[in-house]
C-alpha cells in the first residue's frame, strides 16, 4: 500500500492513500525516538509543534518521525491505532479508497490548560482532540472550580 504526504483541509499537511486499504490492514506503524514523558516534555518544551504518541499509560512516549506522524486526527476517523508489544500500528477501522486521507482519533488525555482545537469538519466533530473521557472530565472540574468560586465569593460577602 501505497502512503503519499500532501495538503490537507484539516491541518497543514496528511497522510493520504494511493491505493484502497481493506478494513483491518495495518496501515502504518508509528515510529520514532522513545523518551520517557518528562524527557518529551524538556525537549519539546519551546515547540509549538510536536508528534508525540503516549504508550502504555502514557509514561513513555514516542517521538514521532515516519509518515504516520503525518496522520490527523478526525472526530469521524477511518483508522485506529492499537498498541501491540510495544509498537504502535495504525490500522483501518473500515475500508478506505484511494485517495483518501488517513486519519484516527487522538484521544488526547494530557494536554494542561491547551484546548486542543479541532478541525476535522466531521459531522459529529466534538470541537476537540480530546478524548470524549478527558472533555467529561475537564467539564467537571470547571464546573467544581467555578462552585468553588461561588462559595468562597459568598463566605467572603457573609463575613
Amino acid at each position: 500500500m501505497g502512503l503519499i504526504i500532501r495538503s490537507s483541509a484539516i491541518h497543514a499537511a496528511g497522510c493520504y492513500t494511493t491505493t484502497a486499504i481493506r478494513k483491518g490492514a495495518r496501515v502504518a506503524e508509528y515510529t520514532g525516538r522513545r523518551l520517557s514523558k518528562e524527557e518529551a516534555d524538556a525537549c519539546n518544551e519551546a515547540s509549538p509543534i510536536t508528534y508525540l504518541f503516549g504508550l502504555g499509560h502514557g509514561e513513555m512516549v514516542i517521538d514521532g518521525h515516519s509518515m504516520a506522524m503525518f496522520i490527523n486526527h478526525s472526530c469521524d476517523a477511518n483508522c485506529e491505532t492499537r498498541e501491540v508489544r510495544g509498537r504502535v500500528w495504525i490500522t483501518a477501522i473500515r475500508n478506505i479508497a484511494a485517495g483518501a486521507e488517513i486519519t484516527y482519533d487522538y484521544c488526547l488525555y494530557d494536554g494542561g490548560d491547551d484546548e486542543a482545537i479541532c478541525n476535522c469538519g466531521a459531522k459529529k466533530c466534538r470541537g476537540t482532540m480530546y478524548s470524549k473521557e478527558e472533555v467529561k472530565r475537564r467539564k467537571a472540574a470547571a464546573k467544581k472550580a467555578l462552585k468553588k468560586a461561588a462559595e468562597k465569593k459568598r463566605d467572603k460577602h457573609n463575613h
